[in-house]
């Protein structure tokens, strides 16, 4: 039976901190059974950072050898660069002429971010950013993905990469499968200010932070505002350490709940258990990127072959798609 094959990739804007966890970990179980390809989206990273490109290539060699000590393996999946690979601009090219720019403006984070860069006082309104969901459709249909694992937030981007492949088939000849969501359990925790995590607030936490740095940022989580002293009542549903511990702390949540509730354990001690439960998870993801990085110039060559098989699944597409359109 063939594989299901699987596309799916990150922007290489700073380090990985540990909202992206689950998201690493969803890759490493989905490469058991898809043929999977993971991309470094550099060329995305410049619709938002054209003026910060400096550090666009060190970041994805950071990136990548965090996904390997998480457990992406390159024996089981293509690992590559984007700009490695020039069908993913010539595929998208080709998309652009055929592509209403209706379909493009109602994508609902179009407007959305446009305005959130605008409140930081930049403008975004580029030809890139606003084709940027159709370099995501080239980056998916130019390796025939039939699935991609996404997020609900993302549904729309891929609703148009299923239009774009109907159009395509309808108007040459049929060469795209049209790629199904595979709805991703991905559970979003907040920074350590309930805000979003972001590296731009500094209420993010490292996937591969030492064990200093996690005790500061547990110490640093907001909790109960209405817990003045460490006996009063807590209400755990708006406490942020106890987001953190249905997720790293499973078995020991429903104590920890009861006994906030009774004011029988006060904040310090619980994040000292949430840092514990933190380490235990953490540490030996250290360890293992502490190992590839002591093997030098392996990331790079990882790279290197990822891009070899990439390029070779891109340019099988790319000639499908000539003759399609007879050019």
């Amino acid at each position: 039976m063939t594989k299901g094959r699987i596309l799916s990739g990150m922007r290489p804007t700073g380090r990985l901190h540990i909202g992206h966890l689950s998201v690493l970990e969803n890759w490493k179980s989905l490469q058991e059974e898809y043929s999977c390809f993971f991309f470094s989206a550099d060329w995305h990273a410049l619709t938002t950072s054209f003026e910060e490109t400096a550090g666009i290539k060190e970041n994805t060699v950071e990136m990548v050898t965090d996904w390997l000590a998480v457990g992406l393996d390159p024996e089981k999946s293509v690992i590559f660069t984007q700009s490695d690979v020039k069908e993913h601009a010539e595929l998208h090219l080709i998309f652009s002429m055929i592509t209403p720019l209706s379909w493009l403006e109602r994508v609902p984070t179009y407007k959305d971010q446009v305005q959130q860069f605008r409140d930081q006082g930049k403008d975004i309104m580029m030809y890139g950013f606003l084709g940027y969901p159709l370099l995501q459709a080239a980056d998916i249909l130019i390796y025939r993905a039939n699935a991609v694992p996404v997020g609900e937030d993302q549904l729309p981007h891929l609703e148009l990469t299923r239009e774009v492949a109907r159009r395509f088939n309808h108007m040459y000849s049929p060469v795209f499968p049209e790629p199904r969501a595979l709805l991703s359990r991905v559970s979003l925790l907040p920074g350590v200010d309930n805000r979003k995590m972001s590296k731009s607030y500094a209420n993010d936490i490292g996937i591969f932070a030492e064990q200093e740095e996690l005790k500061k940022k547990v110490n640093a989580m907001i909790t109960d505002p209405a817990r003045i002293r460490k006996n009063d009542p807590g209400h755990p549903e708006v406490c942020v350490v106890h987001k953190y511990h249905s997720l790293y702390s499973p078995d020991e949540l429903a104590g920890i709940e009861e006994q906030c509730r009774r004011g029988e354990i006060g904040c310090v001690a619980c994040k000292k258990i949430m840092a514990a439960s933190l380490e235990r998870v953490l540490s030996p993801l250290r360890e293992r990127r502490r190992e590839i990085v002591s093997r030098r110039g392996y990331v790079r060559e990882v790279l290197a072959d990822g891009a070899a098989r990439a390029r070779r699944e891109a340019a099988e597409t790319m000639k499908m798609v000539r003759e399609a359109m007879k050019i």
